[in-house]
């Protein structure tokens, strides 16, 4: 059976995620105590406050740090994927399984990119809003309309997210986002709802944080991947030629598209998908994309029912 490893990305956090892993694998734990030296993990998921671990700077090398150790988890059952994917900063973890970064590696990088997004939304006003029930080019019209309306004044409002049929993400100024939101309506988005984030993430307005992870991977080493790794920006795997490197620098600033990279998952043979970290969400999302399981492992209790699945 093929399997597909999916790695959530910022918004899936909460307080208490990864502590019973902790408690019953050494090689979980190992991995928390170890990289708690760039930043309190342990304290932050174990205990908080939620009010912390949502800042993006902590989020992100907290995130990476539990799909480090599940992976380590899985693999020491035998349990590995063929292909993977992540959901923006998941993305990195996604790496990471495909043998480009190594653990040390991929929590200091995730640390940085953190700081950087969270210094590119300083001092701006940003929303995100969730469009029910629109085709893409839909939704790109529409923001097309608004940027527009918007022209000259440095503000935005881009479609960010393409998750699944039927939900789209747009973040960006907080102005022409409420904009882009009567406007989708008018045009017959069923429903516009708020998504609570801390920055116009996979727009334009990241691209200072594109710049400082440009010269920050120039500083890297990048491993060869061992197993094909589907990018948000690409929607597929990599070809010849392409750099992971400027694919990253571009991921921070571009949309984000997650339904076609399942779609392409599945098109190269993908039978099972994984979906390691917090909640559920991209079990949702492929759910609502394909014909095709998913077993999510956020908690310990979750191994048996992967393990059911593969049996």
């Amino acid at each position: 059976m093929k399997i597909g490893f999916l790695y959530a990305g910022q918004g899936a956090q909460y307080v208490g995620m990864g502590k019973d892993f902790y408690d019953t694998y050494p090689v979980f734990k190992e991995t928390f105590d170890k990289n708690s030296d760039v930043i309190d993990v342990k304290k932050l998921c174990f205990e908080g406050p939620a009010e912390e671990l949502v800042l993006t700077a902590n989020t992100q090398p907290c995130m990476v740090a539990f799909a480090i150790g599940v992976t380590k988890v899985l693999a020491e059952m035998g349990i590995k994927p063929d292909m993977a994917a992540g959901l923006s900063l998941g993305e990195y973890s996604a790496l990471y399984a495909a043998g480009v970064f190594t653990e040390e590696q991929v929590i200091s990088l995730v640390s940085f990119r953190g700081k950087s997004m969270a210094e590119a939304a300083e001092g701006r006003e940003c929303k995100m809003i969730a469009v029910i029930g629109m085709e893409k080019d839909a939704v790109k019209e529409g923001c097309r309309r608004v940027a527009e309306e918007f022209e000259g004044t440095g503000l935005v409002a881009e479609p960010a997210n393409f998750n699944s049929p039927g939900q789209i993400t747009v973040s960006g100024d907080a102005a022409p986002v409420d904009r882009a939101a009567e406007v989708l309506k008018e045009m017959g988005a069923r429903k516009c709802l708020p998504v609570k984030v801390s920055g116009p993430f996979h727009t334009s307005l990241m691209k200072p944080a594109g710049d400082k992870l440009r010269e920050r991977f120039e500083k890297e080493n990048f491993g060869e991947l061992q197993i094909p790794v589907v990018f948000n920006s690409l929607g597929r795997a990599k070809e010849d030629g392409e750099d992971v490197a400027e694919i990253l620098e571009q991921q921070v600033q571009s949309s984000v598209y997650f339904d076609d990279s399942i779609r392409y998952m599945v098109d190269q043979g993908v039978e099972l998908f994984v979906e390691i970290g917090p909640g559920n969400t991209l079990s949702k999302f492929v759910q609502k994309t394909v014909d095709v399981p998913c077993i999510k492992v956020d908690k310990v209790a979750d191994i048996e029912k992967l393990k059911e699945a593969l049996n």
